[in-house]
């Protein structure tokens, strides 16, 4: 039997692991994927947040760096990773590349990007981000400092593929490895979609399809085949061109999982009081879906002389940072919150995250609870269950769900009346296809849509938007129109199934391990 990497004398990995990260041991299947990274291998990576997704491609990044290394310990390397990840051995110095190594890393914000380039760098690693957010001086320094091999991770959004200079400076690379963080954006059927991450496909040819590693907290079933076939990978067979699947369950003992059922907005704030009376001048996060009820609670919260900050899609760019900062700081420890707050998020020591209003989805409340008790410390999890909630949350899925009927009368609009679309603009044009009540957000989905299957283009801003190709078929089938709203209602409706269970983590357990993971 041939010994696991782990048993050798000297084992390159764990030495990154510890003089570049200076961590000890690897946790759960972290060594697993790395290594079958490190073969060349595929794998879909599902974990819950503060689980350690992105040692599984930080870790290959330095590896990869670490070149010219000895010929005999190069190819002793990669003979181990190739057993370890179950694949049959091959010869590792062929065919290798002689561009220094890059590791790209696909990632859906801003912050997220900053926050974790800022991590890397202070631990001494090669480390850049090239995005909407730096300067043209910058960005040109960026780009000239890849083609040069001065960086070995790279993290962009995927929106960078799309400009000429990005992609002359990366084709000068190797690129070994390809990192997509936050996965489920790729899948129309999960909870947070991305119009542009469904070019990933496109991007891995651009890149030319290295071995890939895509990582989410949450993946049903459903979302995980979508991820796959996104990206043209195989779920099945034996090898390395497969994609592996390794699924975490869920992980968090420290979690103290309850829902409080709660009758309008005088319970919900005497449930919140008694929760910040639980945790003084502790860390944490109450999550609303309204800006309004958001605002109503704050009003409270400051009559009450509760210190605290609100962060909400509507505040300058400036001002969420502003806040974030506060918050990461803990000079301003207690966020209320709409769902835009978290992605991006890396703070240990929240001890509380509370939904004072009845979240849109498992899949996104899976997602905001994880974000607490990242440390291992014991940590609160409440829903404040109101059934009133349900009806706002319906309206949401009936409005991120146009019909066929919607998409091809826009898409006729869009095609004859583009003269008075750049006259009166895109309130002119919800008026004509939508109900003129307040809040129906109808159109908003339906323009992201078209455009992410290339059906129009929106390059300078929505007024200018013009027609680029056909109605997608899929957008104008009402059968698949129909089955992606029954999705989403159900998805609702696991929200409620959850505030009355009896075991909180079993139903979470249940909803997600849908597949079988491939992890033993």
């Amino acid at each position: 039997m041939n010994p696991s990497p782990s048993n050798f004398p000297l084992d390159p990995l764990v030495e990154i692991l510890r003089r570049q990260f200076h961590l000890d041991q690897f946790r759960s299947f972290q060594r697993q994927v790395i290594d079958r990274s490190i073969a060349g291998g595929h794998s879909l990576v599902i974990m819950p947040t503060g689980g350690g997704k992105s040692l599984c491609f930080q870790v290959p990044a330095v590896y990869f760096s670490q070149e010219p290394q000895p010929a005999i310990a190069r190819e002793q390397n990669w003979v181990m990773s190739q057993e370890s990840a179950g694949a049959t051995p091959r010869e590792p110095l062929q065919g290798v590349s002689t561009r220094k190594p890059l590791t790209v890393v696909l990632s859906p914000l801003v912050a997220l990007m900053k926050d974790q380039v800022d991590a890397l760098q202070a631990r001494g690693l090669a480390a850049t981000t090239v995005n909407s957010s730096v300067s043209r001086e910058d960005r040109e320094r960026r780009y000239q400092g890849i083609a040069d091999g001065k960086y070995s991770l790279l993290y962009v959004t995927p929106e960078r593929f799309r400009k000429e200079a990005f992609l002359a400076a990366i084709k000068k690379r190797h690129v070994p490895l390809l990192a997509i963080d936050e996965a489920h954006c790729i899948s129309e059927w999960g909870h947070d979609f991305r119009p542009d991450y469904s070019r990933v496909a496109e991007i891995r040819e651009t890149l030319g399809n290295p071995t890939t590693i895509a990582l989410t907290a949450t993946a049903t079933a459903d979302v995980q085949k979508d991820i796959l076939r996104q990206l043209n990978l195989r779920r099945f067979g034996n090898g390395l061109d497969a994609c592996r699947i390794f699924h975490a369950g869920i992980e968090r003992p420290n979690l103290q999982l309850h829902v409080e059922e709660v009758w309008g907005d005088e319970d919900k704030l005497s449930k919140v009081f008694e929760i910040l009376k639980r945790w003084p001048k502790q860390s944490g996060i109450v999550y609303f879906t309204l800006i309004r009820s958001l605002d109503a609670m704050s009003e409270q919260l400051r009559r009450a002389g509760i210190e605290h900050v609100c962060y909400h899609g509507d505040l300058t760019r400036a001002r969420r940072t502003i806040v974030q900062d506060q918050f990461m700081s803990g000079h301003s420890p207690l966020v209320l919150a709409t769902n835009a707050f978290g992605m991006g998020i890396d703070k240990e020591d929240i001890r509380f995250v509370v939904h004072a209003e009845v979240p849109g989805s498992m899949e996104s409340y899976y997602q905001e609870i994880g974000r607490a008790g990242r440390d291992g410390f014991d940590s609160e999890c409440c829903l404040l269950y109101d059934q009133n909630d349900l009806t706002t949350q319906m309206q949401f899925v009936v409005w991120s769900n146009p019909d066929a009927e919607y998409y091809q009368t826009l898409y006729d609009l869009l095609v004859r009346e583009r003269e008075s679309i750049q006259a009166f603009g895109l309130e002119w044009l919800r008026g004509r296809i939508s109900n003129p009540k307040a809040g129906d957000r109808r159109l908003e989905t339906a323009l992201a849509m078209l455009e992410r299957s290339e059906a129009i283009s929106t390059a300078t801003n929505e007024e200018t938007m013009k027609v680029t190709g056909p109605l997608p078929a899929s957008l104008a089938d009402p059968k698949l129109r129909k089955a992606k709203l029954l999705r989403d209602q159900k998805s609702l409706l696991a929200i409620v199934e959850y505030s009355k269970s009896n075991d909180y983590r079993q139903y979470i357990e249940n909803y997600f391990q849908l597949a079988e993971s491939d992890a033993s």
